[in-house]
């Protein structure tokens, strides 16, 4: 059962200020990802709303079910992913 991902515009555009070999690593994990989210991705408890920690980024990623997409909103260094969502 393998995923699609989706990437929002803002996940995209830190995306690009991240380093090139380093867009590499996440590139492969997502595709390790697609194939078997749930091996990778936890529940946060407060929200509606999946994590993912490749090095020291945190993503986080709503995942639609029915279409079988992993949709990746927002990610940042692990400590400032939060803030996103206060």
């Amino acid at each position: 059962m393998k995923f699609s991902i989706e990437w929002h515009k803002q996940a995209l555009k830190s995306l690009e200020k991240v380093p090139p070999n380093l867009i590499q690593r996440i590139l492969n994990k997502f595709d390790e990802v697609a194939e078997n989210p749930f091996r990778y991705l936890e529940h946060l408890e407060s929200d509606q709303v999946y994590k993912l920690r490749i090095g020291d980024y945190q993503f986080l990623i709503d995942v639609d079910f029915t279409y079988k997409v992993l949709f990746v909103q927002y990610f940042d260094y692990r400590k400032k992913v939060y803030d996103y969502l206060k």
